[in-house]
């Protein structure tokens, strides 16, 4: 055999070798030399006990975590990967929940995911994973729009698209007759399934937030963006705008029964203001926009939650309610 063909040979099993670790062990299924001689003489990479531990070393020299238990044998599994048996979980748990990622395109990300972990953790995995009932889009261009709009925020470009709605006989049409809307795009914010760009709008003059996946012919152009307004935050625009919508921010004093303190805690953080009350219930003070999704937290909680102040979130809330039930 000529060095070319030993060297060949030496990155042919070191190839078969790293995939071998990350496929057939981990921490409950280690391999002992003789195992590894074996299967590396199946894969036609013969080996014996002094090049496998020279092949061990190179592959940690390379960052591969390989992992020793002496005994005689000596038995080795791949130790840390790229991510943790509950890390994964997680990740696929947040694919497979997700509105915003199609049925076809889980199932790929999904197998990228397990290929990082081994043979068995893929099957513990596999058990472990439930789908769940929410609706899945069917269109993937959506990801090239997600592309398209990050590109112009690299880029510092305007971007121009139009907006799909529904009818009332729930056929798709274009806003406003097919209206062409102009941003300068400057983050994209993630909440409750779905993406928004937030952006310079041409048409408000302002600072605005659209949903992505109801944009359509999303283009680049070579206009530059407008600049990003000095001291704005998009993680605080994004609070008012997704957790409580547009309206006038103002301080709300609420009446909240004891149980719900978890509630109130998941909407305002656990820096709010709260004190106790009559033994049933506490005062919670925040700073919201007064809109009809703030009302409509309100109501969720069918009056275990009550307005206390300023008087106008009170008569704006009787209002909804009377027009709700159609009250003259």
């Amino acid at each position: 055999m000529t060095d070319k063909d030993k060297k060949n040979m030496v990155k042919a099993r070191l190839l078969v070798l790293s995939e071998m670790f990350c496929e057939k062990t981990d921490d409950e299924h280690p391999m002992d030399t003789f195992e590894i001689i074996n299967y590396l003489a199946d894969n036609d990479v013969p080996a014996n006990t002094k090049t496998l531990r020279s092949d061990i070393a190179l592959l940690r020299q390379r960052g591969m975590d390989i992992v020793t238990i002496t005994g005689r044998p000596n038995k080795y599994y791949c130790g840390k990967r790229l991510f943790d048996v509950p890390e994964l979980k997680l990740l696929i748990d947040a694919v497979n929940s997700s509105r915003f990622i199609t049925d076809r395109r889980s199932r790929v990300l999904n197998r990228k995911l397990l290929s990082t972990v081994s043979e068995y953790q893929r099957k513990q995995l596999k058990r472990s994973v439930y789908t769940t009932e929410k609706i899945k889009p069917k269109n993937e261009k959506i990801f090239t729009v997600v592309d398209c709009i990050n590109d112009a925020i690299q880029d510092k470009v305007k971007i121009s698209f139009k907006i799909r709605e529904y009818d009332g006989n729930k056929k798709k049409v274009l806003r406003n007759g097919g209206e062409v809307y102009v941003i300068s795009p400057y983050a994209m914010y993630w909440n409750e399934d779905f993406y928004y760009v937030v952006g310079w709008s041409d048409k408000h003059d302002n600072i605005s937030a659209f949903r992505v996946d109801r944009m359509v012919d999303v283009t680049p152009l070579k206009e530059t963006a407008v600049r990003k307004p000095e001291g704005f935050n998009v993680s605080v625009y994004a609070h008012k705008i997704f957790e409580m919508y547009d309206g006038d921010e103002v301080r709300v004093k609420l009446e909240c029964s004891n149980e719900l303190m978890k509630y109130v805690i998941d909407r305002f953080g656990d820096g709010v203001e709260t004190e106790p009350s009559n033994g049933e219930t506490f005062i919670c003070y925040a700073d919201v926009c007064l809109s009809p999704t703030f009302y409509g937290w309100v109501f969720g909680f069918g009056g275990d939650i009550r307005i206390l102040e300023p008087e106008k979130a009170t008569e704006d809330i009787l209002n909804m309610a009377n027009a709700i039930i159609r009250v003259d």
